[in-house]
């Protein structure tokens, strides 16, 4: 992996290019497996002791692990967003102006969603002949405008939201099931989770969904499968045959239920003799949410903090790379990753172009997968409207610190429980775009120790980090923000 392609500045501008509605025979399916809170630190082959993820780890030896892959928030509505449209949520605008760096995502109550201005990954995949299937968690907006079969897929079955609840469907209804455009029925009530016994069979229904769409498509045309399942988030939840089965609660019956799945699916692709033509991704949207650990969340070890921050266990995810045939077995690549590379390396498979009327974020991860190169680019790290952090190389910079408000911690509401680092796991929003905080994430991977700013280290990466930060915030067109309007009518 000693060859580097410098690419900084990730937005790609090239044409929008397609194969056209014929498939080529040679297109690969593409199945993108995006789990909801599951922490870096969740998998075997991450260090997690227990050893309860053996499909996912064998997974990572038939394929390729991704140490460095990252979300592009660390809130699940702009990180699906962002994944979908290969584009940051301040360009996207999944985002809120209501507070400085405030997180925000979709509640019932929302009155915004993805916008048609934005072009999602499905509808790209049409021009090459994909047909397209979600299955579980949406969260891009429910209302009629931003369901999915008007984004690109062309079925659903799953939800527009996550399973909170129950709700007494007079101030608030239960969470909707879809199939395409049909309610199905609602959590709690069609569909039951047990909140004392954690007892749900949601994981085994959407594991039967992606099942039978695979054998439907395997020798047809080329698909697109994107499983979005939701049981690793609080409240979490498995079936009968894997609660009580996990050394780390209920959190890890989620884990292993989803891990048995995902080794489902792969075996499915190999018996339907496909697996060299089905390209698979694994990652997460978010890192795992602490505020619910350790019965109903995971682990982002060996990183600091989680969900809702943007230190590195909020952004950090678990990420594994399955291509039979294409993917030497047993290979880690060091390339820094984001959720967004999945929308143009997806592109890339279907012999397409991303939209060259637009930023684009994302990259082709390609070079990386099937020829070990390493592509020089930024991470950019946001909250809300803010970028709060950027990562070049090993260099991470904290242009702002903040993990939540003092009120909140005084409610035991603590985004990084038994993890303060003083001045740097502030509960004040701190500045410091004068003199970021800088840490060298090979030799501090949990953030604990800033280089000081008088050493010549500092400088060094200062100098080279500084005018990315610029051009990045020089060129920046933030889209207007979906997030910023709740109104319980829209519940409706």
């Amino acid at each position: 992996m000693a060859t580097v392609a410098m690419v900084f500045g990730a937005s790609l501008f090239l044409g929008w290019a397609s194969l056209g509605a014929e498939a080529d025979p040679q297109t690969p399916n593409i199945v993108l497996l995006l789990m909801d809170d599951m922490g870096w630190g969740d998998l075997g082959v991450n260090g997690e002791p227990s050893r309860e993820t053996p499909n996912l780890d064998r997974m990572a030896t038939e394929g390729m692990l991704f140490p460095n892959f990252y979300t592009a928030n660390p809130l699940c509505s702009p990180s699906r967003a962002a994944l979908l449209t290969g584009r940051l949520p301040i360009r996207n605008g999944f985002y809120t102006t209501n507070g400085h760096a405030r997180n925000a995502y979709t509640p019932q109550e929302i009155v915004g969603g993805i916008q048609d201005s934005e072009f999602l990954l499905p509808e790209l995949l049409k021009k090459a002949g994909y047909i397209n299937k979600i299955v579980g968690k949406w969260h891009l907006g429910h209302r009629p405008q931003f369901h999915p079969l008007k984004h690109g897929f062309d079925e659903w079955f799953g939800s527009p939201n996550c399973h909170f609840g129950p709700y007494d469907n007079k101030a608030r209804p239960n969470i909707p099931v879809y199939r395409n455009w049909e309610m199905v029925g609602r959590f709690y009530e069609d569909f039951p989770i047990n909140l004392k016994t954690g007892e749900a069979n949601l994981t085994q229904i959407y594991l039967k969904e992606a099942m039978d769409f695979i054998k439907q498509q395997a020798y047809k045309q080329p698909f697109f499968l994107y499983w979005a399942v939701d049981a690793t988030h609080a409240p979490v939840y498995a079936s009968k045959a894997f609660l009580g089965t996990s050394q780390r609660g209920r959190y890890g019956d989620a884990v292993r239920e989803i891990d048995d799945s995902i080794g489902k699916i792969l075996k499915l692709l190999q018996d339907l003799g496909i697996q060299e033509k089905t390209f698979v991704f694994f990652t997460s949207d978010n890192g795992a949410a602490l505020i619910s650990a350790p019965s109903q969340g995971g682990s982002n070890a060996p990183f600091l903090c989680g969900k809702q921050t943007t230190f590195e266990g909020g952004m950090r995810e678990p990420a594994i790379a399955w291509w039979p045939g294409h993917i030497s077995a047993g290979q880690v690549s060091h390339q820094l990753g984001n959720v967004m590379d999945l929308f143009t390396t997806s592109l890339s498979l279907a012999g397409l172009q991303p939209p060259g009327d637009r930023e684009i974020d994302g990259i082709d991860l390609l070079p990386a997968i099937t020829q070990g190169k390493l592509i020089d680019r930024p991470v950019f790290y946001y909250r809300g409207n803010e970028m709060m952090a950027i990562r070049v190389g090993q260099y991470k910079a904290h242009y702002w610190t903040w993990s939540n408000s003092w009120e909140e911690f005084n409610e035991g509401i603590d985004f990084c429980p038994g993890q303060n680092v003083s001045g740097v796991t502030t509960h004040n929003q701190e500045k410091h775009t004068e003199l970021p905080l800088l840490f060298h994430l090979g030799r501090d991977p949990g953030e604990k120790y800033p280089i000081s700013v008088s050493s010549l280290e500092y400088q060094n990466a200062l100098r080279r980090i500084s005018p990315i930060v610029e051009e990045h915030e020089k060129t920046l067109i933030p889209a207007a923000p979906q997030l910023n309007v709740c109104n319980p009518a829209v519940m409706i």
